[in-house]
C-alpha cells in the first residue's frame, strides 16, 4: 500500500473495520434494480472477504443486466442466500436503507432480522439505514469507499490479476460518467489512478458501459427521445417511457437507462426529467446542472432520494397524472436558480 492511500483509507471508520476484519461468512447484497456502482461495490466485498480467508456470497433481488456481464464475478451472483450457510456479517451496498435490498429481504426475514448488518452508501439523502454504516456523500460511487476498505485490510488493490480493480474502477466510471460529473474529486482520480495501475483495463470498461449500445437500445432511445418537450423557455426538458415501447423497440426495461444523461445536456435545462410508465405507478429519473437545482430535494417530494445532481423517485400515480403532479415542481425550482 502507498503511504498517500494508506492516508486516504484513514477515513474508513474503525467499526467498519472490525466487522469486515472479524466475519467469516458474508453475504454481499447489491440493491435491487442493480447498477454498476452497486454490482461492483458487492463483488469487491466478496473478493475482499474472500481474499482474507472468508466466504462470501454475492445477491441482487434482480438479474445482472448485460450491460454489465464483463464484469469479473457477475456470473456468480445469486437470487437468494446459499442454503444451508450460516452468515455471519450482511454488507449493503449502495443502499439507503435496508429495504433496498428488495425482494431477497422479503424472502429472508429471519436472515436480515438476526444477523449484523453493515450499510456502505455514498447517497446524500440516505435514510437511518437501521445498522452500523458509512454513508459517505462526498464519494463519488460507493465501489470509492469500498477501495478504501480493501486498504485497510490489507487487500492489494493487483488482487485476483487486476479482477477487484477492475469491479472497483467499472463502479467509479458508472456514477462518474467516466470522470465527467462533478462528483469526481481529488480522491476519486488518485483511487481511479491506483485501480488503473492495478490491472482495472479503463479504456474497456469506459467503453463497455458508455460507447457500446445494442440496436435495440438506440431504437428505445429513438421512440422516447421522439417525445421531447421543454417546459419555462427550456429550463426544463422533459420525455416519457410508456410501458409499449419497450415491445415496440425489442428493448429491455434496463435499456433505458443513458437516457436521462442526454435530456440533461439540453443547452438551456437546468433540470431534465424521465417519466418511465410502470404498473399503477410511474418511475420518475432527476438530473440537474451543476450550481443549479437540488436533484435531492425535488426528489424527496415523492419519497425519493439520491445525489445532488441525479436522483429518482417512484410517483403512485398513472404516468399522465404523475406528469402533471410533478412539472409545476421542477419549473418552480428550475426559475429560482440564478445564474
Amino acid at each position: 500500500m502507498s503511504s498517500e492511500l494508506a492516508v486516504l483509507a484513514e477515513v474508513v471508520p474503525p467499526a467498519v473495520v472490525e466487522r469486515l476484519a472479524a466475519a467469516r461468512a458474508v453475504l454481499a447484497v447489491g440493491h435491487e434494480n442493480l447498477d454498476g456502482d452497486a454490482l461492483g461495490a458487492a463483488l469487491a466485498i466478496g473478493r475482499i472477504v474472500s481474499a482474507r480467508g472468508g466466504r462470501a456470497t454475492v445477491v441482487s433481488s434482480d438479474p445482472v443486466p448485460a450491460l454489465y456481464r464483463f464484469l469479473p464475478g457477475a456470473d456468480a451472483v445469486r437470487a437468494d442466500p446459499e442454503a444451508g450457510l450460516v452468515y455471519d456479517l450482511v454488507v449493503l451496498c449502495d443502499c439507503g436503507e435496508v429495504s433496498r435490498a428488495g425482494a431477497i429481504r422479503d424472502r429472508n426475514p429471519d436472515l436480515f432480522a438476526t444477523t449484523p448488518v453493515l450499510v456502505l452508501d455514498h447517497h446524500a439523502s440516505n435514510g437511518d439505514p437501521g445498522a452500523v454504516a458509512w454513508v459517505d456523500p462526498e464519494a463519488a460511487a460507493t465501489c470509492e469507499m469500498v477501495a478504501l476498505i480493501a486498504q485497510r485490510l490489507g487487500v492489494p488493490l493487483e488482487e485476483g490479476e487486476g479482477r477487484l480493480a477492475t469491479t472497483l474502477l467499472a463502479g467509479i466510471v458508472m456514477d462518474t460518467a467516466t470522470f465527467a460529473h462533478p462528483n469526481t474529486t481529488p480522491r476519486t482520480l488518485r483511487l481511479a489512478a491506483a485501480l488503473l495501475e492495478a490491472g482495472a483495463p479503463l479504456a474497456d470498461i469506459s467503453r463497455r458501459i458508455y460507447r457500446t449500445k445494442p440496436e435495440a437500445q438506440l431504437r428505445l432511445f429513438g421512440r422516447v427521445l421522439g417525445r421531447l418537450e421543454t417546459y419555462a423557455g427550456g429550463l426544463v426538458v422533459t420525455a416519457t417511457l410508456e410501458a409499449a415501447d419497450l415491445a415496440a423497440a425489442g428493448a429491455l426495461a434496463e435499456h433505458s437507462e443513458g437516457i436521462i444523461d442526454l435530456l440533461v445536456q439540453a443547452e438551456s435545462a437546468e433540470v431534465a426529467l424521465l417519466f418511465k410508465e410502470q404498473v399503477g405507478s410511474t418511475r420518475l429519473s432527476i438530473r440537474t446542472r451543476a450550481g443549479g437545482v437540488d436533484a435531492t430535494v425535488l426528489a424527496a417530494g415523492w419519497g425519493g432520494g439520491g445525489h445532488l445532481r441525479a436522483a429518482g423517485a417512484t410517483v403512485d400515480l398513472p404516468l399522465a397524472a404523475a406528469r402533471e403532479a410533478v412539472l409545476p415542481a421542477a419549473i418552480a425550482l428550475a426559475r429560482a436558480v440564478r445564474r
